[in-house]
This record gives C-alpha cells, sequence and structure tokens, in this order.
C-alpha cells in the first residue's frame, strides 16, 4: 500500500510540472513563428551594439535611449560594460546616437539601466527618471537634464521595500512616479519559480517624497508602463499574460481597472504619440528565444501600434516585424513627427522614416 502511495504522489507530482512546463511555453509563445512586415526607410543606429532597452522622446524630438542593460536570464553582449544614456536629436535630417556624460559622484562602474521616463516641469526643467539595477538591485535614479552640454546632473537616488523588482516606470512630477515591479522576488532562482508556477504577484506601486504605496495588483509580469495625453488613463504591460491594462488614475493617485487588450505577443514597454493617443510597443512574438539566446535562431522583433484602446473597438496594427536577422529582442517602440525609434533588449537599436 505504501508503495502504491508513493508511485502515485510521483505520478502526480510529474504531471502537475508537466502542466506547469506546457502552461509556461504558452506564456512564452514557445512555438510562435512570425511573418515578416518590413519598412522600407530604416537603418540600424551606429553606436548602439549592446540594447536599447527604453525610449523616451521629449515634445522636441530630444529622445533619450537606456543601454546596456544586464537582466538575470537575458544574454547581454557587453557583460562587464557600464550601462549607458544616449541621446537623439529627431529633428536632424541624418540622427545619430550620442552618449550622455553623468556628473560625477555617480556610481556609473555599476550603472545598469532599464526603464525610463522624462518629467518636463512648468519651468521647462527636464527631469530623467531611470531604473537602475545596481548589483541585482533596484533603484530608481533622478537626473535633471542640462541643454548646454546635453549632459545628466545627478539629483538622488530612490530606493524603497515596495520597490523590490523595478522594470519600468513613468514620471507624474518633478519626484514622483508610477512603477512596475515584474516580480515579487528578486532573487534569480525564486523569480524563475514565480514564473513557472504562473503565480500574479507582480504590482504597480505609486510612489512620492510623501506617501509610498501599492496601486494595482494581481499581474503575471507588469512591465512597460505609460500614461495617456489627457492624464486620465494608465496603460500596464502584462508581457507573460500577453495584454495591455486600462487603469483609470484617480485624484488619490490610485488605479482602478477600466479593460485588458488581448494581443498574441509578449508585450514589453509602452509609448504613447502625444498627438494621436497612439499606443507603440516593442513586443517578443516569442520570448523562449529570448530566454534561450540561440545565435543560429535569434530572439524576433515585433512592432504594433494600437489605436483607440479605450474604445470598445481598438485597431491593432503590426508596423514592423523581423525574425531576428536584423533586429533581435525588440522591447520598445516610439514615435516623433513620423520618424520611429525601435530599442531592443539586448541588441541594435533601428531608425526608421515611416
Amino acid at each position: 500500500m505504501g508503495k502504491l502511495l508513493a508511485v502515485a504522489l510521483v505520478g502526480i507530482a510529474a504531471a502537475l510540472v508537466v502542466e506547469r512546463l506546457l502552461t509556461l511555453r504558452n506564456r512564452l509563445n514557445a512555438s510562435r513563428e512570425i511573418a515578416p512586415v518590413t519598412l522600407l526607410n530604416c537603418r540600424l543606429i551606429k553606436g548602439i551594439e549592446s540594447g536599447s532597452e527604453d525610449i523616451d522622446i521629449l515634445p522636441n524630438g530630444l529622445a533619450f535611449i537606456s543601454s546596456g542593460l544586464k537582466y538575470p536570464g537575458i544574454k547581454s553582449f557587453a557583460p562587464d560594460k557600464p550601462g549607458e544614456i544616449f541621446l537623439m536629436d529627431l529633428n536632424e535630417d541624418n540622427p545619430r546616437a550620442v552618449e550622455m556624460r553623468i556628473s560625477r559622484g555617480f556610481d556609473l562602474a555599476s550603472f545598469n539601466p532599464h526603464g525610463i521616463s522624462t518629467y518636463v516641469d512648468k519651468d521647462d526643467t527636464v527631469y530623467l527618471f531611470v531604473v537602475n539595477h545596481p548589483h541585482q538591485k533596484s533603484t530608481v535614479e533622478l537626473f535633471k537634464y542640462v541643454e548646454d552640454d546635453n549632459s545628466l546632473v545627478h539629483l538622488k537616488t530612490i530606493q524603497h521595500d515596495l520597490l523590490t523588482s523595478v522594470n519600468d516606470v513613468v514620471a507624474m512630477g518633478p519626484d514622483s512616479f508610477y512603477a512596475t515591479n515584474d516580480h515579487y522576488f528578486s532573487d534569480f532562482i525564486l523569480m524563475f519559480l514565480e514564473m513557472f508556477l504562473g503565480l500574479t504577484w507582480s504590482n504597480v506601486v505609486y510612489y512620492s517624497p510623501k506617501e509610498v504605496k501599492e496601486v494595482a495588483a494581481g499581474f503575471y509580469s507588469a512591465n512597460g508602463i505609460n500614461i495617456s495625453p489627457d492624464r486620465k488613463f494608465i496603460y500596464i504591460a502584462d508581457i507573460f499574460d500577453h495584454n495591455v491594462h486600462v487603469m483609470e488614475k484617480h485624484a488619490n493617485w490610485n488605479l482602478t481597472h477600466v479593460k485588458k487588450l488581448q494581443l498574441d505577443t509578449l508585450v514589453d514597454n509602452l509609448s504613447v504619440e502625444p498627438s494621436t493617443g497612439d499606443i507603440w510597443t516593442g513586443c517578443h512574438p516569442n520570448g523562449m528565444k529570448l530566454l534561450y539566446h540561440d545565435p543560429e535562431n535569434p530572439a524576433a522583433s515585433e512592432v504594433l501600434r494600437i489605436q483607440n484602446i479605450v474604445s470598445e473597438e481598438p485597431v491593432v496594427t503590426r508596423v514592423y516585424a523581423d525574425n531576428g536577422s536584423v533586429l533581435q529582442g525588440s522591447s520598445v517602440a516610439s514615435v516623433y513627427k513620423g520618424k520611429l525609434l525601435i530599442g531592443t533588449v539586448f541588441h541594435r537599436a533601428l531608425y526608421c522614416e515611416l
């Protein structure tokens, strides 16, 4: 009887493991291949060789680009090189990426930038919020942009017990923001276990010097976050649930669920076109290829444009798709006056004229 029970328990455990593996494969879209969608006027951006994970464009056409992310389980082409912030002026006829100088006193050696967000104050001061993972921890670095020499002055480092595994931020003021925690745990093994078990413990946190609180929860992995042009709605990408959540923002900074848009791809960062309200997003058609890098079968790239997301009939257009032969692991897409920038987690960056 004891042996029979043991065999039964082993069988049940094996069945559960198999079920979890199959579910994980589905969440990663492990079998998905995509047909190419090409854009004619595109070129790789010179100087960006090890990622362009997030991009934020100011209303005047200056684009900030985070580069050099080292993230657990993800390929890095420059594992020993500190991260960088690049700047591009999209008003130029032939825009180029220039590495920004960061003020003394900031620990550049451990700089590991992830999601970014800009905020333009009433006096036109530009603040740049950068998610940073020094020594695999999570902080948010606040910089001030100095236009005279295109440099960044570091103002402060923000840490909090609720900011455990920060992926992206969207600035709400000169020292306040919403942030996504893509995992509940920060330890790599526990992060993998969280993903393997399909736990919905990821969340969104509001931070200000006066108040820090959880404002949304129940995500498989909250990733990109942004705000509508009228500042009424917050958009949140759940990368492992293949969707974008629309949340209403309230005066007390709490968020309430409005709707979610289900897609067939792993949605990463979200950019909002100010003039139209359209959401542009860099996506991972097959997450398995992103996690298990194979130079012979690289991670693909995909860009979606989402129009009228709050309406009953949003329009989703696949603007760009590549099998990895040009661009691997797209994580962001951002537009300015007919010019499109596509960034990646660990690879190059693409500039296109639409």
